[in-house]
């Protein structure tokens, strides 16, 4: 044969950009072996495209799944969503460098930020390395199924450095301690990290409250991790960060033109507000002025608005100043929750202490339930939050919730919209040319939500149905213009020669599923997972890895530590 592979008759979307064309795709030995009319050429496998799209896989530039990958190496929900290359190690939070004796801090670490517990990380990963090289060998022999690239962390290397001073608000390091800091930044680069993440986000705390390391660093310590950054890795390496906007815009501000000036691609979690433009002219401004001359900085946003999804499984906006709904939540499952909130008796109590306690009238706004369809609704429309609902029916906003979990049986989730709820702008954001609209964040907050179908809302919901993009730009900023703000290579584009990572997909079809709550983690940890409808495969190297939605087992993902710069 030929070919190992022929994908005949698709509509191509390179993923540059450009518009789209007929052709047949075949792949030999994991790349992309020639593109155009194939005639009667032979393969081990022809798979028909026709009527369907061919795209690049999906690169996601914000995921957690630095734990995850350790007992779920087929990497969902990522991969029921295109995605064939996943960047880990985001907001400062990684697993390496670290020495034997901080190990249980970085598991304790991620447990309060990422709500994965310390104890499934301590047993589900092997910890045989201190390095982080060493971390990269280990994830690849882990066998994922999607292409990994990796961040080293601010907290695995301040807290190596500083020790328990590294996440005290005011304290910064010694020069001594910032020598430490920065070899130890230069050194993950040299032996394979994309880059360097960090979180100035107030709300990633450690376990006793405060902030995770490097939260409070100053703009001294920021420009010695960036100018080891770009000696390590060279011209074009990652600088990510989560921020401060809040507080300290300024300052985070002047981290970004320090880190585009001395060399780094900078990468930030950024988005729209709801006041006027929402800050997009402001942003649209520092964008043009942080990429004259070769600098460079880029930002990832929200799809869709999210925050945390609410419902029976193992979230009430009620736990927290309510004793009737806390001890409803703690009843062991769904059916035992669902029989008390069909008691005549616990009910009154519930939407007593409910209405007394006011959360859900604040909230009831942001709040919209995603209905018991195959695909969730998503309400892009904004005519359907509970409010909404509350006031058409004329009835209490408690008594509407309960009665859609009861009609539901408890399985209908209330989508929060904490962030990107103001879509005008957000849409607007997104169409900056320096935006990735792709924040995944699959692996985090796994039992507050999930946000891993990004890539499907895109295409499906902005693109197909709200015009937010032409389907050639959509396609080309999760995969050839992602490819870029890492330095990728020979991935994010169908060419010849080029990675055969690969998406066929039923456009028509494509949307994300309900999402829904399992206990699938070690010790019985729970999380979020989101399939999809419409790809009809997903290729890694070559090989199918996704077929109509299931995964056929195979695993030949590639941890990824060479990249262009310069």
């Amino acid at each position: 044969m030929e070919y190992d592979l022929i994908i005949r008759g698709g509509t191509v979307v390179d993923g540059s950009g450009a518009d789209t064309f007929k052709a047949d795709l075949a792949i030999k030995d994991g790349r992309i072996a020639r593109i155009g009319e194939l005639g009667d050429a032979t393969a081990e496998r022809t798979m028909d495209a026709t009527g369907k799209l061919v795209t690049p896989g999906f690169i996601d530039l914000h995921t957690h799944l630095d734990a995850q990958v350790g007992w779920d190496p087929l990497m969902s929900s990522s991969s029921y969503h295109g995605v064939t290359t996943a960047m880990i190690g985001n907001c400062g939070v990684t697993f390496a460098p670290v020495s034997k004796d901080n190990r249980r801090y970085l598991a304790e670490l991620m447990e309060s930020v990422e709500d994965i517990s310390a104890d499934a990380i301590m047993d589900g990963l092997p910890w045989d390395w201190t390095s982080y090289g060493e971390y990269l060998d280990s994830v690849q022999s882990m066998r994922p199924a999607l292409n990994v690239v990796g961040l080293a962390g601010h907290s695995s290397i301040r807290y190596e450095a500083m020790g328990d001073r590294s996440m005290d608000e005011g304290v910064q390091p010694n020069d001594k301690e910032l020598s430490q800091i920065a070899s130890m930044v230069r050194e993950s680069v040299e032996e394979g990290a994309v880059g360097f993440s960090t979180s100035r986000f107030l709300l990633h705390t450690v376990p006793d409250g405060r902030c995770t390391p490097g939260t409070w660093a100053d703009l001294r310590e920021t420009e010695a991790i960036q100018r080891a950054v770009v000696e390590g890795g060279g011209a074009g390496a990652l600088f990510q960060s989560a921020n401060d906007f809040a507080t300290r815009r300024d300052i985070e501000l002047q981290m970004f033109a320090q880190g585009t000036e001395l060399g780094c691609t900078v990468l930030f979690s950024g988005g729209a507000g709801a006041e006027g433009d929402g800050g997009v002219g402001r942003w649209a401004e520092f964008f043009e002025r942080q990429n004259e001359g070769g600098k460079r900085l880029a930002s990832i946003c929200h799809t869709r608005p999210s925050g945390s999804f609410f419902g029976l499984a193992q979230l009430s906006p009620f736990t927290r100043t309510s004793p009737a709904w806390k001890a409803l939540m703690s009843l062991p499952t769904i059916e035992d929750r669902l029989a008390a909130l069909k008691d005549p008796v616990q009910r009154k109590r519930l939407v007593s202490e409910g209405q007394q306690a006011g959360d859900l009238d604040r909230l009831a706004w942001q709040l919209h339930p995603f209905g018991m369809a195959e695909k969730p609704d998503l309400d892009l429309n904004r005519r359907a939050s509970l409010q909404q609902l509350a006031d058409e029916a004329g009835r209490n906003v408690v008594d509407v919730y309960i009665d859609r979990l009861i009609e539901s049986e408890g399985k209908e989730f209330f989508n929060f919209w904490m962030f990107g709820g103001a879509l005008q702008n957000q849409w607007k954001y997104m169409q900056l040319p320096q935006v990735i609209p792709m924040l995944g964040d699959a692996g985090a907050h796994v039992g507050f939500f999930t946000d891993a179908d990004s890539p499907t809302v895109l295409l499906g919901e902005l693109t197909r149905e709200q015009g937010v993009y032409t389907l050639p730009e959509a396609v080309n900023r999760i995969s050839g213009a992602s490819a870029e703000v890492i330095g990728l290579k020979d991935r994010g584009l169908l060419k010849e020669g080029w990675q055969a990572d690969i998406n066929i997909i039923d456009y028509d079809n494509l949307g994300s599923k309900q999402p829904y709550y399992v206990n699938d983690f070690p010790h019985g940890g729970g999380r979020f997972v989101v399939e999809s409808t419409g790809y009809d495969a997903t290729l890694v190297a070559g090989q199918v890895i996704i077929e109509h939605g299931k995964h056929t087992g195979r695993r030949p993902g590639k941890v990824i530590r060479e990249f262009h710069r310069g």
